[in-house]
């Protein structure tokens, strides 16, 4: 999902954090990982070990044969996506699959065959993080597979896939304002309750492609296979190799390995940016000085003349002037080159909720009905709600 720097680290990689009323124990799941380098898990039972002090969401272990059940033997026309750790696949349990399961649609990771160390412990550091930690803004886990060489993980199903497909299709109608704040708001507090846990995580991987949706357009993370415990006590930072996705990532991680939440931050202005212009955060396609999204766009968010000269063309307008320059400034701020001038997550959220608009969250029906019938009296109306 992306153009990754690099798909692994070595073995201080580290991922877990939990809140403190998700988990009494005082030992991280990271520091269990940890201890268990020279052998990683390679059935449930041991990885259930693993997760029995930090396991506050149950999780089930599947077959393999039953995968195979529940994704029509793998079929190609439920592939969902893929990226450098496998394929996708839309899947369905069922009843009958096994006594006491519920039917439900599920998306279906299945890790690459290599069977590499390293990608043996992003899938672990998955299942122990996912299994943990739960919130209506990250994506629920709802199993795993542990089964010979196959690592497979099972999501609950978001149907209207990742913000990326549909903020850059060229099919699917224009996302409208009031969706893209609403992405962004559910994003947002997704991770500051990453940031604010007992134990903090780092996401380090935020982006477009991460983020998923579900039928309402509530967003949801996802893929946390490179998240990372934050700095606890009176430590700043946590040095680490660079990992991550070009264009995404803070200015002071690519130079120092130097990891805060607050390159979480950078990231959310940069996903931020994207919706406001409906730019990709990196596109060689475009002149040389506006490839990089970011480099491009910040000098002009403070200039009120020029910002609505960047903003989505395919929005025709059909947004408030004054939430567009609160969520511009917003994004500028993120974008601080200095990490402690950036805003906190929470902060972040705070300032996103006085731009949702709570009852124009609409169908594919109702978004061609607004922008057939009046959209500029729509974008009037929404303009007088800001003032």
């Amino acid at each position: 999902m992306g153009n990754c720097w690099c798909r692994w680290e070595p073995s201080v990689y580290i991922v877990s954090s939990n809140t403190k009323s998700e988990s009494p124990k005082n030992e991280s799941p990271s520091a269990k990982i940890k201890k268990e380098d020279s052998k990683l898990p390679s059935n449930p039972k041991e990885v259930e070990d693993l997760r029995r002090d930090s396991a506050a969401n149950p999780l089930i272990a599947f077959t393999y044969d039953e995968l195979r059940v529940i994704t029509g033997n793998f079929r190609q026309d439920r592939v969902l996506g893929g990226g450098g750790f496998g394929s996708v696949y839309k899947g369905f349990i069922s009843e009958d699959l096994r006594e006491g399961l519920q039917s439900i649609p599920v998306a279906v990771k299945v890790h690459d065959g290599d069977n590499s160390y390293q990608g043996h412990r992003e899938w672990l550091a998955e299942v122990i993080f996912l299994g943990q930690l739960s919130h209506p803004n990250l994506v629920k886990l709802i199993g795993y597979c542990c089964e010979d060489e196959h690592r497979v993980l099972i999501y609950e199903y978001m149907p209207r896939g990742s913000v990326e497909n549909n903020l850059f299709s060229k099919v699917l109608l224009p996302l409208p304002w009031s969706i893209r704040m609403k992405i962004a708001f559910g994003a947002a507090k997704g991770l500051a309750f990453l940031h604010d846990a007992e134990k903090p995580v780092i996401y380090r991987d935020f982006k477009t492609s991460n983020i998923l949706l579900d039928n309402d357009y509530n967003s949801k993370l996802s893929d946390f296979g490179l998240a990372k415990d934050g700095p606890e006590g009176d430590k700043s930072h946590v040095s680490t190799r660079i990992m991550g996705t070009y264009g995404y990532a803070a200015p002071e991680y690519i130079m120092t390995g130097h990891l805060t939440p607050r390159s979480d931050v950078y990231s959310f202005g940069v996903v931020l940016l994207e919706l406001l212009t409906g730019r990709k955060s990196l596109d060689k396609s475009r002149p040389a000085r506006e490839q990089n999204l970011a480099d491009w766009a910040v000098p002009l968010l403070k200039e009120k003349k020029k910002l609505l000269n960047i903003i989505d063309p395919r929005l025709e307008g059909d947004y408030p002037i004054k939430g567009v320059h609160k969520a511009a400034m917003l994004a500028y701020h993120c974008l601080n080159h200095n990490p402690k001038a950036r805003p906190l997550m929470r902060d972040i959220v705070d300032s996103l909720e006085p731009l949702q608009v709570p009852d124009e969250v609409p169908t594919q029906k109702t978004i061609v009905a607004v922008i057939n019938e009046e959209p500029k009296a729509e974008f009037k109306r929404k303009d007088s709600q800001c003032n």
